[in-house]
C-alpha cells in the first residue's frame, strides 16, 4: 500500500468536506425553491375554495352590504397576485398573517398544534421506528423461513388496516371494554409525563401499524442484500463475531433506504392525522389545517400547510445527512 503524507491526507480530507458542503447547499436551495413552490400553490388553491371570505364569517344571513365592507377590510378583494405578494412579504418578515376566524396572529395557533402533532408523532416514531428496524433485521436473519413470511404478511396487513378502523377498535378494546387507556389525547393541564403518555399511546398506536410495514420491509430487504454483499462474506471470513458483521458492516449499508422512508412518514406523522386527530379529539396541526379550509380562513390555513411542507423539507434533510455519515461511498464523494 503506497504511502500518504500529511498533507495529502488533508487534501483529500477538505476535498471530501467540500464535495458533502455542496451537496448538501445544493439540497438546501432545492429545498428553499421546492417551499416556494408549495407556498404558491397552496395560496392559489386556497383561492379556488368556493363560498366567500367574508360569508364564511358573518354567516349565511349577513347583509351584503356587511360581507363586501368586511372583504374590503380583510383585502379579500384586492386581485390574488397582490394578496400573494402581500403574504410573502409578511411572511419572510415572521408574519403568518392574522386568522379571519379568530382575529388573531394566526402564528401562536399554528405554533401550538404542531407543537401538539409533534407530540404525538414523536412517540409513535419512537416505538415503530426501532421495532420496524429490528423486525425487519430479525425477518433477514430468517429470510425465506415461516417466520420470516408470518412477520412480513402482518406487516402488509396492518399498513393496509385505515386509520379510522384500527383507531375505532383501539379505542373501543383498550378505552370502552378493558378501560385501560383514555379515549381522549388531549391530557389536562399540569399532567405529569407518565399521563401525557397514556393519552397518547392510543392514538400513536394506529400510526404503528400503518407504519410498521413499511419500514421492516425496507429494513429487511436491504439486510438480505448486505448479508448477500463482499464485504459480509469478507468479514465472516476473518472469524469476527456475527453481531459485530451485523452491527458494523450490514446494518449501515442496509439502513440508507430505511432512512429515505422514515423521513417521508415523518411529514406524514406530523400533518396526516386530520382522522386520528378527529377521532381522539386532539387540537394538531391537521384537525387546524381541516377546520381552516371549512371556514376558508386563508392565513391559518396557508400557515398550517407551509409548516407541514417545512416538516417534511426538514426531515428529507436530516436524511440526506444521515446518509452522508452512514455511506462510506459519499463521504469520498463517489457516486452511489
Amino acid at each position: 500500500m503506497p504511502f500518504i503524507g500529511t498533507s495529502s491526507r488533508t487534501h483529500i480530507v477538505r476535498g471530501n468536506v467540500v464535495r458533502i458542503a455542496r451537496t448538501l447547499a445544493a439540497r438546501v436551495a432545492l429545498s428553499l425553491f421546492t417551499l416556494w413552490v408549495l407556498s404558491a400553490l397552496v395560496f392559489a388553491l386556497g383561492q379556488l375554495l368556493p363560498g366567500d371570505v367574508g360569508r364564511a364569517i358573518l354567516g349565511p344571513l349577513a347583509d351584503p352590504r356587511a360581507v363586501a365592507a368586511l372583504n374590503r377590510q380583510l383585502g379579500a378583494d384586492r386581485p390574488v397576485l397582490v394578496q400573494y405578494g402581500d403574504w410573502m412579504a409578511h411572511l419572510v418578515r415572521g408574519d403568518m398573517g392574522t386568522s379571519y376566524a379568530f382575529r388573531a396572529p394566526v402564528a401562536p395557533f399554528v405554533v401550538e398544534a404542531l407543537a401538539n402533532s409533534a407530540k404525538l408523532a414523536a412517540l409513535a416514531f419512537v416505538i415503530v421506528v426501532p421495532l420496524g428496524i429490528a423486525g425487519g433485521v430479525w425477518a433477514a436473519l430468517r429470510a425465506g423461513r415461516w417466520l420470516d413470511r408470518a412477520l412480513m404478511i402482518a406487516g402488509l396487513s396492518a399498513s393496509v388496516v385505515p386509520e379510522f378502523v384500527s383507531s375505532i377498535m383501539l379505542i373501543l378494546v383498550f378505552g370502552v371494554w378493558l378501560r385501560w387507556l383514555p379515549i381522549e389525547a388531549t391530557y389536562p393541564e399540569g399532567s405529569t409525563l407518565t399521563e401525557v403518555l397514556r393519552h397518547l399511546l392510543l392514538p400513536a398506536l394506529p400510526l404503528v401499524f400503518v407504519l410498521f410495514g413499511y419500514i421492516a420491509r425496507m429494513t429487511r430487504a436491504g439486510t438480505v442484500a448486505a448479508l448477500d454483499a463482499d464485504y459480509t462474506r469478507t468479514a465472516t471470513l476473518k472469524g469476527l463475531p456475527r453481531h459485530v458483521v451485523i452491527m458494523r458492516h450490514v446494518l449501515p449499508n442496509a439502513l440508507p433506504p430505511t432512512i429515505t422512508v422514515v423521513a417521508t412518514q415523518l411529514g406524514y406523522m406530523v400533518g396526516g392525522l386530520v382522522v386520528v386527530e378527529t377521532l381522539f379529539r386532539y387540537q394538531g396541526i391537521g384537525s387546524l389545517i381541516y377546520n381552516a379550509a371549512t371556514a376558508r380562513d386563508f392565513p391559518m390555513l396557508q400557515a398550517g400547510v407551509l409548516a407541514v411542507g417545512i416538516v417534511y423539507t426538514v426531515a428529507h434533510f436530516v436524511a440526506d445527512a444521515l446518509l452522508v455519515a452512514l455511506d462510506p461511498r459519499l463521504r469520498s464523494g463517489g457516486s452511489r
